[in-house]
């Protein structure tokens, strides 16, 4: 069974009788010197396409939409082509594109997210109540934390071990190495802020990028490996997909998702 929508013929779509659409979030921004503008779009379709790729297969009915390219960059307004929606604006984008998955007679929605700057939560809060469908949300970065050090050497990752891993493994071509093979790119290293309760996580801020980091990397990657990338990707898959199925073939009711 077909999963890509973007691949797919009307006559496919009539066939398929989805019950769950999966709708990633990506960005457009700076990644270090040696990743692409668009990893995560291209995480959130590589991720997308294996997660519910394996959930048709456990019997799930699942459509993945297409990656939508742009997120909240106001912290790297400062970097070159940073491409910026702002949170109400996501939200107002969210909302015409839920309303047309409910018109297809899809009522179960999962919203894919690989850019930290995509604040969702929100949105789902906004919504609820606004829509009869049912909307979920996996931060996949997040989804894997308790067993990051487990694959990975080095915290904290934006374009760093994990990410670069990822790329390495499934969008190897958009990968920038210098002459001898390694990876073009600084260590990632992040300065320190003045205050203790910022430097903790006490207090948070909306870090200015450019003042945090040298060039947008937020942790090294020069430890990423292939192998890395595809041990993260089998976790993701056994995490979501199963939910997935499961998802797809639950009823709806007054009480969803209660037990």
């Amino acid at each position: 069974m077909k999963s890509i929508l973007e691949e797919m013929t009307l006559a496919d779509v009539r066939d398929a009788d989805f019950r769950v659409a999966v709708l990633p979030f990506g960005a457009t921004e700076p990644h270090n010197l040696h990743l692409p503008y668009g990893t995560d779009t291209l995480e959130g379709r590589c991720i997308g396409q294996a997660i519910c790729d394996a959930a048709n297969a456990q019997g799930g009915r699942v459509v993945l939409l297409p990656t939508i390219p742009y997120g909240t960059e106001t912290n790297m307004n400062q970097l070159p082509l940073a491409m910026n929606l702002n949170p109400s604006t996501v939200l107002m984008v969210v909302k015409d594109l839920v309303e047309s998955i409910q018109r297809a007679g899809i009522r179960k929605i999962v919203f894919l997210n690989s850019h930290g700057g995509n604040e969702l939560k929100p949105v789902l809060r906004e919504l609820h109540g606004q829509t009869n469908s049912q909307l979920f949300l996996c931060n996949w970065f997040q989804m894997v934390r308790d067993r990051y050090h487990e694959i990975f050497e080095v915290a904290e990752d934006h374009a760093g071990e994990m990410e670069t891993s990822l790329a390495l493994a499934y969008f190897p071509e958009f990968v920038v190495h210098n002459d001898d093979d390694t990876l073009r790119a600084d260590a990632g290293s992040r300065r320190p802020m003045r205050f203790e309760a910022l430097n903790e996580g006490w207090v948070s801020i909306t870090r200015p990028w450019h003042l945090l980091t040298t060039n947008s990397g937020s942790g090294n990657p020069h430890a990423a490996s292939a192998d890395k990338g595809r041990a993260v990707m089998d976790l993701i898959v056994q995490r979501i997909a199963p939910f997935l199925a499961e998802l797809s073939q639950a009823e709806l009711d007054d009480e969803f998702p209660f037990a």
